[in-house]
């Protein structure tokens, strides 16, 4: 379009564009038949496109966006171009997953692996600092099922799809508490101070030191809280 050609105000270009009226009536025929076409395609490519998606499929789902939208607004391109460009990303989907099955190599390439976050009630920074994951994201995860010490943790690993797998131990042990700060309250009803024992804020390692200067023997931090450990009772309404 020159530039010339465009009018403020013009109200039938900024509906219509340069397309005529009647081509709305084209679109709703394009966008149902691309709509089969991609709900036939991501059928196909197996019930994980449904789920929690890997980075390939996250990658193809993007794709996929970007190929239906012109072969259902564009008036020079056809439907059948579309469809065939979405046949060609299912065959490479496929492609890929017969590839990743036969070569572990290829699928670690791809994929990429599952991170131990957590060990044993104590955060293994050197991990999230690799995973590129906050200790508060990692906080909000435990939270998120009902854990609110890292003392109840066994083992936290960060799936190559990014979701979190948690194991809990089968009894708490004093550890650091993952509770905001500010919400005294619910710290007060859910968590119970261990005498003696204090618990790196970084990494969350404990000891029964009461040197106000020692320094965490896993992170080197100087930074220290009172350790506490989980209870039974339930968290107070507020």
């Amino acid at each position: 379009m020159k530039k010339e050609d465009i009018q403020p105000w013009d109200w039938e270009r900024i509906l219509f564009g340069e397309a005529p009226p009647e081509f709305l009536v084209e679109v709703f025929l394009r966008t149902f038949i691309i709509y089969v076409a991609l709900l036939i395609i991501v059928r196909a490519m197996g019930k994980r496109m449904g789920g929690q998606l890997t980075v390939s499929e996250l990658a193809v789902m993007v794709t996929l966006g970007a190929i239906v939208s012109p072969a259902m607004q564009i008036p020079q391109l056809g439907v059948l171009m579309g469809i065939m460009i979405l046949i060609c990303a299912l065959i490479f989907q496929r492609g890929l997953n017969i590839t990743e099955t036969k070569s572990p190599a290829f699928e670690k390439i791809s994929q990429g692996e599952t991170q131990l976050l957590v060990k044993n009630g104590r955060i293994l920074l050197d991990q999230m600092d690799i995973a590129k994951v906050s200790r508060q994201q990692l906080f909000s995860a435990l939270r998120s099922e009902n854990i609110y010490n890292l003392g109840d943790i066994g083992r936290v690993y960060l799936e190559a799809c990014g979701i979190f797998s948690i194991y809990k131990t089968e009894e708490p042990a004093a550890g650091l508490p993952i509770f905001p700060p500010s919400d005294e309250a619910v710290n007060c009803y859910s968590q119970e101070i261990v005498a003696d024992c204090r618990a790196c804020a970084t990494c969350g390692h404990v000891t029964d030191s009461t040197d106000p200067d020692i320094v965490c023997d896993v992170c080197n931090a100087k930074t220290w809280i009172s350790a506490t450990i989980s209870i039974k009772s339930q968290l107070a309404d507020s």
